[in-house]
């Protein structure tokens, strides 16, 4: 069954430009945004719609709309964000997280071991898997396998995960963002292929984390495990 992917909100393009900016340094932590009526005239788009550009914005930590003066800018979040609805790769200070790719995307079965349900109407199309094994400062941190429902994702299986965010491929190539979620965390000891990739003696405790990620698309969770290694760093952040 082929899937035709929709065209992007125009909020969303304007949303996407000005995260974009953000990021890139264009605006600076502290910076004031363009006024509405600016943005609206700029965009030639109503004021509701450039509005939902920047609740988006500030739903993310981006932006605080502060009565009187308007959009600032603030300082991006740092750490190991893997426990933070922005992803990691967003949460992490610049230039100091590293992304290998282990399995690449392929087209399987449903496990049927993951740590939450998949629901009926997702299981049908199956589901597209990937592995990748995150590091910080050159360090292993954490190995994560992702099961996304192969439902809408033209190409997804070609493109290059190497040092990518995947909540950003997501957003901007299948208008799809993760607006929450249940998160589940437990200590395991460290066995075989996860000591290896993560350079840890066999039987010391890991964090073992399970991830349901809701979205805006209507009915459409992905899902992520992850092993993680926190001898040299903390997590931080909350869904």
């Amino acid at each position: 069954m082929s899937h035709i992917v929709e065209a992007i909100p125009r909020y969303r393009k304007v949303y996407l430009e000005l995260k974009e900016q953000i990021t890139a340094g264009v605006f600076q932590p502290g910076d004031i945004l363009p006024s509405e009526q600016a943005l609206s005239t700029q965009y030639e788009l109503t004021r509701p719609t450039i509005r939902q550009s920047l609740s988006e914005l500030v739903r993310e930590g981006l932006i605080v709309k502060q009565k009187g003066i308007g959009s600032i800018v603030q300082k991006p979040k740092t750490g190991i964000g893997i426990l933070n609805i922005r992803g990691t790769t967003a949460s992490s200070p610049t230039g100091t997280l590293t992304t290998e790719v282990i399995d690449a995307p392929e087209l399987i079965d449903w496990p049927t071991d993951l740590a939450f349900e998949v629901p009926a109407a997702l299981r049908q199309f199956g589901c597209i898997r990937l592995s990748r094994l995150r590091s910080l400062y050159q360090v292993p941190v954490f190995y994560e396998e992702t099961y996304l429902p192969n439902i809408n994702l033209p190409r997804f299986t070609q493109r290059s995960f190497t040092n990518k965010s995947l909540f950003g491929i997501l957003s901007k190539h299948y208008d799809i963002s993760v607006t929450g979620g249940e998160q589940r965390i437990r200590s395991i000891v460290a066995r075989g292929r996860i000591c290896d990739l993560l350079n840890l003696s066999s039987g010391l405790p890991i964090l073992h984390l399970d991830k349901k990620y809701d979205t805006n698309r209507s009915q459409y969770h992905f899902f992520t495990t992850l092993w993680c290694n926190t001898k040299d760093y903390y997590l931080e952040g909350a869904l």
